[in-house]
């Protein structure tokens, strides 16, 4: 008697289950996670200066501390 092993195929996911990206983020292989964001301390990224560039996506951002304590960020 030949026993016919069991085989299990899992259907292909439907478009709907995958996460949806922006363009840019599909395009530089970027991953989007909605669930549980990281959280930066801004004395962290600022350090002991009032303004960082920060680089994204080819492009140059300025994110700055103002005296009254705000975070401005502009392109």
């Amino acid at each position: 008697m030949n026993a016919t092993p069991s085989v299990s195929i899992t259907p292909p996911c439907k478009e709907m289950d995958a996460p949806k990206l922006p363009p840019a983020a599909a395009h530089q292989g970027l991953k989007v996670k909605s669930t549980n964001p990281r959280t930066l301390d801004s004395r962290d990224v600022l350090g002991d200066q009032n303004l960082v560039l920060i680089e994204h996506l080819g492009a140059t951002y300025r994110l700055q501390s103002t005296r009254q304590g705000k975070l401005i960020l502009t392109k």
